[in-house]
């Protein structure tokens, strides 16, 4: 029982006596936040000191991968126009904002969104943009047409879904649901400035009217 060959594999320790496992091999194990051996201390498994204590998800989230984080979280401003690598759906749901600029660059930008039930991102035209818009959580109701009096295209959305606008339609979001509505959305060419976050819609209203 007492064997020291035989103990009870911990799943957060790596063993010497256990290095023909490749389960144990010290390049491939979780960081237990009780226990440090020298390849998984916290300035070689992440150089953001933030991401500690561990709240006991052992999974590729973007606090091991190196990505700049507030709580946990990766931290919402714009990347641009630098290499970037983001778990999009874990961003969208956590933003709060309006909006948000996520990456600005000369050719393409994406921002993520979040709408109050009830709430809607209002009439607009981008002339020559194309957007690309995708649901991550709640439910809204899409509109577009050729003119602000014509919006003859009407299609429920919910998550998962995505809608493409074409350039030069007007349209509309609106949140028909009971919960925010969450959305990122990716405009070529950019539609807004780089760094751009409103916090609510009078914001945006604001900026648009300046």
């Amino acid at each position: 029982m007492y064997n020291p060959y035989n103990e009870y594999p911990c799943p957060n320790m790596y063993s010497p006596w256990r290095s023909f496992d490749l389960m144990y091999n010290n390049y491939r194990t979780q960081a237990n936040p009780y226990y440090y051996t020298p390849m998984n201390r916290p300035e070689y498994v992440n150089k953001y000191p933030q991401g500690y204590p561990f709240d006991g998800r052992y999974d590729y989230s973007p606090r091991h991968l190196g990505y700049p984080t507030s709580t946990g979280f990766v931290e919402i401003r714009d990347y641009g126009p630098n290499p970037f690598v983001i778990d999009i759906e874990e961003a969208t749901v956590e933003n709060n904002n309006f909006r948000s600029s996520l990456w600005t660059g000369d050719y393409l930008q994406l921002t993520v969104m979040s709408l109050n039930p009830g709430e809607e991102i209002g009439l607009e035209l981008h002339p020559d943009t194309d957007q690309f818009v995708r649901i991550e959580d709640g439910r809204g109701l899409v509109l577009m047409g050729d003119s602000r009096d014509n919006l003859n295209f009407e299609q429920r959305v919910e998550d998962d879904f995505i809608f493409i606008i074409p350039a030069g339609k007007w349209h509309n979001l609106i949140n028909i649901g009971n919960e925010p509505l969450k959305l990122y959305s990716i405009y070529a060419p950019p539609e807004h400035p780089h760094g751009t976050v409103h916090r609510t819609k009078a914001e945006s209203d604001a900026a648009e009217d300046q």
